[in-house]
């Protein structure tokens, strides 16, 4: 037990405090939701129900969506723009181990290589961008399950005040949408902003994300 969490205790710890939250978003828009209902005196809901509410869809994956884009976008411009001093940055000059052709015989025949290294053809290329590649594929899940948790909200916000339900491509065009989601993005860009120029001056000893505690500010990437 000691060695498996030691192999995976990031994953681990991230995991619960991702479960953690998430509970705890269920349970307080679960009580909110139920007080908008009391005060519009509709009738109350159970927390299982209130799981297929866009009160709930909705809150989830405009949040989800901004995470995936925010991650696809750093993996993508970190293969090809820098910045002096992060360690978030490759280095200024030369190639690195991360941009080894895998079609070379040295890294095909590496020990323990990934299958598609081995396949090649269409596999290979595919697998070369497939972190990034995933990553906005989920974003765009997201951005549709959005859309169709804003859609059920709205369109129940609407009827109880007189005005007509709309459907999910509908909301897509709306600017309460769209203010959902770049209220979000504005926020994941600026977070990835700050970590790459702390990242130069600052250091937190121990993490990969920091810089040796010793080296010269405008050092850049990691060694």
């Amino acid at each position: 037990m000691k060695k498996r969490f030691r192999e995976n205790g990031l994953t681990i710890v991230v995991s619960l405090l991702f479960l953690a939250s998430l509970v705890g978003q269920t349970i307080t828009g679960f009580i909110s939701y139920n007080d908008e209902q009391e005060d519009h005196q509709q009738p109350t809901i159970s927390i299982v129900e209130y799981l297929g509410t866009g009160h709930f869809i909705e809150a989830v994956f405009e949040n989800w969506e901004s995470e995936f884009l925010q991650m696809g976008v750093f993996v993508m411009l970190t293969s090809f723009l820098r910045q002096k001093g992060s360690p978030e940055s490759k280095k200024m000059e030369g190639k690195e181990d991360v941009d080894a052709d895998p079609r070379e015989p040295k890294e095909k025949n590496r020990k323990g290589a990934p299958w598609p290294v081995l396949k090649g053809g269409t596999i290979l290329k595919l697998y070369e961008y497939s972190l990034s590649l995933t990553l906005f594929a989920l974003f765009i899940i997201c951005v549709a399950l959005h859309a169709y948790g804003g859609a059920r909200e709205y369109s129940a916000d609407q009827i109880l005040h007189g005005g007509q339900a709309v459907s999910t491509f509908e909301y897509l065009t709306t600017s309460r949408m769209w203010f959902e989601s770049f209220q979000n993005w504005q926020s994941e860009f600026l977070s990835i902003g700050v970590l790459i120029v702390l990242s130069i001056f600052l250091r937190h000893k121990g993490s990969p994300e920091s810089k040796p505690v010793a080296h010269p500010h405008f050092e850049t990437g990691r060694e």
